[in-house]
């Protein structure tokens, strides 16, 4: 009789899945006729499967609402963006990459601010004006000078629940510390991850999913590079929160908000409720876009 549940690990041709009604662990294989289909399971994946037998088969993989390269997941609810504010310093415009690259995959991006503690005040309160604007345009921004206080964790970890979270963010940002944090085995397993990267062997990458604070964590750092071939010029306004606000009041459908008369994206960034960098950064990007055109 099949069941449903949810792979949380994959390892070399086996999937361990998460029965829905009866939350077992089941391991199983996928059926034969995947690979010739060219169907790959990931983790995340919600599927159909038989366990009648000693070693269960993943019968169907049920419709993917996202999923992701790297790591290879599927079906993610939120990000983690883990920005950091010094060593690598603060950098709006990759920021805004990786949130827009997120907003394209239809997975809600959180901010998570560390290494506050290296900043004089006056530079941590500039840094803290400019993540404000951020919260004005829709995200849920945690940016506390002691980036690690108890408190602070709480609050993310309760935006865990019934959700699968990746984390992501350059390398250095200071992912593995705050996933140690928040669960000793996640930090660990990233740890040893880009130890043994940098020492160029190929590691095998199983990605796994991990209960956590009534949700599904993943262990591994999210992007490496980040490019923006997926996304066309059509797209790119919609990725801006805070443009879709107010591109509705637009005088032309499909506004770029770049030159267009009576564009209501303009009028608000002249009156300052619109970041001039994250417009500044959309613009730089419909460029950098526009230029992969013109390549291939």
């Amino acid at each position: 009789m099949e069941r449903t549940g949810r792979i949380i690990k994959s390892i070399s041709g086996f999937y361990d899945v998460l029965d829905d009604e009866n939350e077992e662990l089941i391991r199983t294989r996928a059926r034969g006729n995947f690979r010739k289909r060219k169907i790959k399971p990931l983790v995340g994946d919600k599927v159909g499967f038989d366990a009648t037998g000693d070693l269960g088969y993943i019968l169907e993989i049920l419709p993917r609402e996202n999923s992701l390269v790297r790591p290879p997941i599927a079906n993610i609810d939120q990000a983690i963006v883990v920005t950091s504010s010094a060593e690598p310093n603060f950098s709006s415009n990759l920021l805004d990459k990786i949130l827009v690259n997120i907003e394209h995959n239809d997975i809600e991006p959180l901010i998570y601010l560390t290494k506050a503690d290296l900043l004089t005040a006056e530079k941590y309160n500039d840094l803290k004006q400019i993540l404000q604007g951020y919260q004005t345009a829709g995200y849920q921004v945690f940016d506390d000078q002691d980036s690690y206080n108890d408190d602070q964790l709480e609050k993310l970890e309760a935006t865990f629940a019934d959700k699968v979270t990746v984390f992501t963010g350059q390398s250095g940002a200071g992912k593995s510390t705050l996933l140690n944090h928040i669960d000793k085995e996640l930090g660990l397993a990233t740890a040893e991850i880009s130890q043994t990267l940098n020492r160029g062997k190929h590691t095998t990458r199983q990605v796994s999913l991990f209960d956590i604070a009534d949700g599904l964590v993943a262990d591994t750092p999210g992007f490496s590079s980040i490019d923006l071939m997926e996304i066309t010029p059509e797209e790119l306004p919609s990725l801006f929160p805070e443009f879709l606000k107010y591109s509705g009041q637009c005088q032309f459908r499909g506004c770029r908000h770049v030159n267009e008369p009576n564009c209501k994206v303009k009028e608000e960034l002249a009156e300052g409720q619109i970041m001039h960098s994250r417009y500044d950064n959309y613009l730089y990007f419909l460029n950098e876009i526009n230029s992969y055109k013109k390549r291939y």
